[in-house]
């Protein structure tokens, strides 16, 4: 299945080992843009959260929920840790989700 077909947590950043924002979404595309086009109001845009560093997929909303749950209750370690198994150079994943 393509990133289009499934639900995804995902974590954005300000940039390397800075803010972070944890979310979950149907649409992981369109969300990520809206963050980086300052159209979702709140954290994300107050902080500048608009680099895409760690995603996942998941074939339902409730394990998508549930594995969000997990990250956002770990340790900021726990976090960096996860971030840079996928993404060790803090790239912004935005375009890989698109091709």
């Amino acid at each position: 299945m393509s990133v289009l077909e499934q639900q995804a947590v995902y974590i954005r950043a300000s940039k390397r080992n800075a803010t972070l924002y944890s979310g979950v979404t149907s649409d992981l595309p369109r969300r990520v843009w809206q963050h980086k086009h300052d159209q979702a109001d709140g954290f994300t845009q107050k902080y500048s959260v608009h680099m895409l560093v760690y995603y996942e997929l998941a074939d339902e909303m409730r394990a998508a929920i549930a594995r969000e749950k997990q990250i956002k209750g770990g340790s900021g370690a726990r976090k960096l840790a996860l971030i840079e198994s996928m993404n060790p150079d803090w790239r912004d994943l935005y375009d890989d989700i698109l091709g």
